[in-house]
């Protein structure tokens, strides 16, 4: 990881759950890290926290609302303006609704195509283009993807979900081969976790936690650190080496 100390990495959705863990942990690596979301105060708490940590990198806080093309742009101008631009680019943020395939409400699904979808391919856009501009070749965009981006659950409650994951999945390798044919040495990562014990359940089941509290009791999940490890472990390839897709699940998790 020292090729990437004191260069810029954006992770968006840094607030809570993996976001938060993988800003925390690229910062401990000595990144300076740029840090979105609609609600920055949980951001600004982890900031001090790394800050207090004595860790050599740094966390920047920056209020994104990434169902809105203005927002990404502008915070990739403000990105351009006080740090350069972008060296890394992590696609983090995601949503899920429970809204099923034969009567799910339009509006959920559009929000989850909106986040999942559409803001990570104008932000890995805008990455590559702010990376293209400064002539650097060795950067890296990385979406966090899910195993549902390779399988469909057998859960109508995730069904439109798995649906933007295999989304990411495509755009992941036509990231790759895009990046390939402009002769660039830019690497794109597909991360692709099982069941990770974080928020993202309880606020698919806002409504019933209870039903939340037991998908994460029927065995031991992955945590959040697991899926950060991972990212620090694709970020330390060594520049000749492209890890396109990284699949990892509970020893326990039957898909």
């Amino acid at each position: 990881m020292d090729r990437w100390t004191g260069r810029v990495a954006l992770v968006t959705g840094a607030s809570v759950g993996i976001g938060a863990i993988i800003a925390k942990e690229l910062v401990r690596f000595g990144m300076k890290v740029v840090g979105c979301a609609r609600n920055v105060d949980k951001i600004q708490a982890l900031a001090v926290e790394c800050q207090t940590a004595g860790y050599s990198g740094v966390l920047i806080p920056y209020k994104c609302d990434l169902t809105s093309v203005e927002d990404i742009q502008s915070m990739f101008a403000a990105i351009k303006a006080k740090h350069k631009g972008v060296d890394v680019c992590i696609n983090n943020a995601g949503v899920a609704h429970p809204e099923h395939l034969l009567s799910g409400k339009t509006s959920g699904w559009k929000n989850m195509l909106d986040v999942n979808v559409l803001a990570l391919s104008i932000c890995s856009r805008e990455a590559y283009q702010s990376m293209k501009e400064r002539k650097i070749d060795d950067g890296h965009i990385m979406n966090l993807n899910s195993i549902g981006g390779h399988n469909v659950i057998n859960n109508s409650d995730v069904h439109f979900y798995t649906v933007t994951k295999y989304a990411v999945s495509a755009l992941t390798e036509g990231l790759r081969q895009e990046l390939r044919e402009a002769k660039t040495h830019i690497r794109a990562t597909s991360i692709s976790p099982g069941m990770v014990e974080t928020e993202f359940i309880y606020r698919l089941y806002s409504d019933n936690p209870e039903k939340a509290k037991a998908a994460y009791s029927r065995f031991k999940t992955l945590e959040a650190i697991d899926v950060a490890n991972a990212v620090v472990y694709v970020l330390s390839a060594p520049p000749h080496v492209e890890i396109g897709e990284l699949l990892f699940r509970p020893v326990e998790m039957q898909i």
